[in-house]
């Protein structure tokens, strides 16, 4: 009669199990992917607004224009385009010489000896 009991509570742990709380977890987990999803949609319906936006705006001829004068520097017949150019880079300063260390001759070592006694 007890091992009857205890299948019986084990088959009843089971089902509650299998019944609430497995489906809850996955109920959790498809809830926090809903949410993740609604986020995600949102943030693609503004950039395809934006996008949508955007391109009608370069079907228009004022901003055809805007862009061959700005990017490619096309200008009307009659029109003459000017360029400033930046300034030149400074050029560089020169490397500084190495100090060059000859060694004294016959002469050099002689006056050395003579004036480092005084």
């Amino acid at each position: 009669m007890k091992r009857t009991a205890w299948a019986a509570a084990a088959v009843f742990v089971l089902g509650v199990l299998a019944l609430g709380v497995f489906p809850t977890r996955d109920w959790l987990s498809q809830r926090e992917r809903r949410s993740a999803a609604t986020t995600e949609l949102a943030q693609l319906t503004t950039r395809n607004h934006e996008l949508e936006t955007r391109a009608q705006q370069l079907h228009s001829d004022a901003e055809i224009e805007r862009l061959a004068r700005e990017q490619y520097i096309l200008v009307k017949p009659g029109e003459e385009a000017y360029a400033i150019l930046p300034r030149p880079a400074a050029p560089p300063a020169p490397a500084p010489k190495p100090a060059h260390h000859s060694h004294p001759g016959l002469l050099g070592r002689v006056w050395h000896g003579l004036t480092s006694i005084f």
